[in-house]
């Protein structure tokens, strides 16, 4: 979208008590972020904010945070990144219906219509010999079906599956926890840019945004609700993929996995599920 009809977005963003979900109610209420931002104060009462939001929206964000949105926007000039808002015609209508989808997702590659079609695979980054040919084998063998590959990017599970699917000459989508001016990790560089040719690569922080631990659970809720279903290959009890079968199984998408041997640790995560 044009840096006119972004900007109300990442203004909106950047005041103080406005997150995601507050966000998304106001602009489903007013229509849009312009609308938003010009609201009187007895239509926000109305949507029950609070007097220190109606003062912080009217207010506006402050000379610092105008200063970095404009940085975005000018580092967004000179990338190859598309930013889909939650009203655009664009933006994945599987993701649009999970209860907390991203107001914005920035995108570097192309997404498809057919990408509606998408199984996600997602599993431990420790994976072992056979559990990285099993993840490539499942990816290849549902690429060639025409399912989109939907995975994480990390080490393990997640690589296999996207080189599974680029192996399969189908498309995969891989969602990632920081901004896309980064790759991680590091040496993912060239899978992220064969990615980028066939699907894309999405992510809803904004650029400069580092990989920090707490953005990967919640980046899993996308991961999830861009796909039918979830499949869990290895995984252990405390991986993250536990977090991205729970949260499709809130979504109402199905959950799939592979069960293993019973002492395995990378087993245990699927066998519980099982």
């Amino acid at each position: 979208m044009s840096h006119r009809s972004l900007r109300p977005w990442l203004v909106l963003r950047a005041i103080p008590g406005v997150g995601d979900a507050i966000l998304l109610k106001l602009v489903q209420a007013f229509g849009t972020p312009d609308a938003v931002l010009s609201a009187p104060q007895a239509a926000l009462e109305k949507m029950g904010c609070r007097p220190p939001l109606i003062e912080a929206i009217q207010r506006g964000p402050d000379q610092d945070a105008i200063r970095q949105l404009d940085k975005e926007l000018d580092q967004l000039s000179h990338r190859p990144v598309t930013v889909l808002t939650y009203l655009d015609t664009q933006y994945p209508s599987p993701l649009r219906m999970i209860p907390d989808p991203p107001p914005l997702l920035y995108v570097q590659g192309t997404l498809l219509e057919t990408d509606r079609h998408a199984v996600a695979i997602v599993g431990t980054r420790k994976v072992s010999g056979a559990g990285r040919i099993l993840a490539e084998e499942l990816a290849g063998e549902l690429a060639r079906m025409g399912f989109t590959i939907v995975s994480g990017l990390a080490r393990g599970v997640d690589a296999a599956a996207h080189r599974g699917a680029l192996a399969g000459h189908g498309r995969t989508l891989a969602v990632m926890g920081c901004g896309l001016d980064r790759t991680y990790p590091a040496d993912h560089r060239q899978l992220r840019e064969a990615i980028e040719r066939q699907g894309a690569i999405l992510s809803e922080l904004p650029l400069g945004a580092a990989p920090h631990s707490y953005h990967f659970p919640r980046r899993n809720r996308i991961i999830s609700g861009l796909s039918l279903g979830v499949v869990v290959t290895e995984a252990t009890i405390e991986s993250g993929s536990l977090i991205t079968a729970r949260l499709a199984g809130e979504q109402g998408r199905e959950v799939f996995a592979v069960p293993g041997a019973v002492k395995a640790e990378t087993s245990r995560g699927p066998n519980s599920l099982i």
